[in-house]
C-alpha cells in the first residue's frame, strides 16, 4: 500500500483520466490503482498524496480528521496587521464561514522554481508572500480567503499535508516519492 507525495505542477488537472487539453496526473504516475487523498485545482501547485487503499485515502482527505495543510500564496498587494487578523479569524465567505487558521507575512522564497507561465504582475501593484496553515479544504478557499481581504491570490502552492512538506521532502513539480503511511499518526 504506497503513499505517494507528489509535486503537481500548474495546470495539470487533479485526475487520471485523460483531458484533450490538459495534463493530467496520469501524465506524471505510472503507479496502478493509486488516487489522490484530496485535491488541488489546475490553478494551484504543490503537495499532493495519492494511495491505492481506499480507507486510507478517506482517513486523509476525510474533514473530520482536520490534517493541516500549509499553503505559500503570493498575492496582489500588501497587507497590514488588521488585514493578516482578518485572515486569521474566522472569515464569511456567503456559503461558509471559515475556522481559524495561522497566517504570516514571509519574504518571498528563494527555494521556489518558477512558475511556467509566470504570474501577471502590474507594474503599479506590488505583491507580497503570505502562509496560510488550515485545517479545512472548501473548494477554492484559500483564494477566497484573500480576495475576501482585498489580496487576489497570483499564484497557490501547498507546501505541507499534516507531518509531509516539501521542505523536508523536496520534490520539483512532477516530481514524486513514496513515504511510509505509518507517518501520518495512525490516519484509520
Amino acid at each position: 500500500m504506497p503513499l505517494i507525495l507528489f509535486n503537481k505542477p500548474f495546470q495539470v488537472m487533479c485526475q487520471f483520466s485523460a483531458q484533450p487539453e490538459r495534463e493530467t496526473l496520469a501524465d506524471y504516475l505510472d503507479i496502478p490503482d493509486i488516487y489522490p487523498a484530496g485535491r488541488l485545482d489546475a490553478d494551484s501547485e504543490g503537495l499532493l498524496l495519492l494511495t491505492d487503499d481506499g480507507k486510507l485515502q478517506h482517513a486523509i482527505s476525510h474533514p473530520k480528521r482536520k490534517e493541516s495543510k500549509t499553503y505559500l500564496v503570493q498575492v496582489e498587494g500588501e497587507p497590514d496587521a488588521a488585514t493578516l487578523e482578518r485572515l486569521r479569524n474566522p472569515l464569511d465567505l456567503g456559503d461558509f464561514t471559515t475556522r481559524e487558521c495561522e497566517v504570516k507575512h514571509v519574504q518571498a522564497p528563494d527555494w521556489l522554481w518558477p512558475r511556467h507561465p509566470p504570474i501577471r504582475e502590474r507594474q503599479n501593484k506590488p505583491t507580497s508572500w503570505l502562509t496560510l496553515r488550515i485545517t479545512e479544504g472548501k473548494n477554492r478557499q484559500v483564494r477566497r480567503m484573500t480576495a475576501a481581504v482585498n489580496l487576489p491570490t497570483l499564484r497557490l502552492i501547498r507546501i505541507a499535508i499534516g507531518p509531509f512538506s516539501l521542505q523536508s521532502h523536496p520534490l520539483l513539480p512532477g516530481e514524486w516519492q513514496e513515504v511510509a503511511p505509518e507517518a501520518l499518526d495512525n490516519p484509520r
